[in-house]
């Protein structure tokens, strides 16, 4: 694949590195061309200085025949602008941006450019590392709203049907980890003992999804 990066700060020239290692070619657009000196020697990419909203500089980088482009500037202005520029202009099927305002990342995400929403993203896996009991996130969808959550459930739930515990807690079982296997249940799985139990989730619903799988059904066992 052919990648181009707008944006050479840490992200972008972390990115820059990962994707070169995986052997792909990469070309850096950044306004700053000191910002090239995170690089370093061993890059063999291509570095071009300007804007990557200007179509010009775009072609410098090789986006007409990119499989990819990230935005990761400081700007998301700029990032979205240049987003939509490799989309819509020069036809890239691969495009992210990286958007600091979680209300433009939904507006954008509607766009049908996956954004990468920084603040939230950042926010939330520091919080894991500060406050690790509760439930556990493992994947959380580009635009930073929908997230996979590991959900304690009560003991009382043992012997129940996965659907009776989606109908209570408003939210959908995305798989069970079983005897340490991974497991797609049906509505009608019964929850077994040692079952972890995995929902999806959105963030207005996480807190009450995991309140209700933490007590024991209504109406006892």
């Amino acid at each position: 694949m052919h990648v181009v990066i707008m944006g050479c700060g840490r992200v972008g020239s972390t990115l820059a590195h990962s994707l070169e290692s995986r052997g792909h070619s990469v070309a850096v657009i950044d306004q700053d061309a000191d910002a090239f000196r995170r690089l370093g020697p061993d890059f063999a990419g291509i570095t071009v200085t300007g804007a990557g909203f200007d179509g010009e500089v775009l072609r410098q980088a090789g986006i007409e025949r990119a499989d990819a482009f990230a935005a990761v500037s400081s700007g998301d202005n700029s990032n979205i602008i240049s987003a939509r520029l490799a989309r819509e202009t020069f036809g890239v099927s691969r495009v992210a941006a990286r958007i600091y305002d979680q209300r433009r990342a939904q507006v954008y995400e509607r766009l049908g450019i996956p954004t990468v929403a920084t603040v939230r993203w950042t926010a939330d896996r520091m919080l894991r590392h500060l406050v690790p009991e509760g439930n556990v996130e493992i994947f959380r969808d580009p635009t930073s709203t929908v997230s996979i959550v590991e959900v304690p459930v009560h003991k009382d739930w043992i012997g129940r049907s996965v659907r009776t515990l989606e109908d209570a807690a408003g939210a959908r079982v995305a798989y069970l980890i079983r005897f340490g296997i991974g497991t797609l249940p049906t509505g009608s799985t019964v929850v077994q003992e040692g079952d972890q139990v995995f929902m999806l989730v959105s963030d207005d619903i996480v807190a009450t999804v995991t309140s209700v799988a933490a007590a024991p059904p209504e109406g006892g066992h």
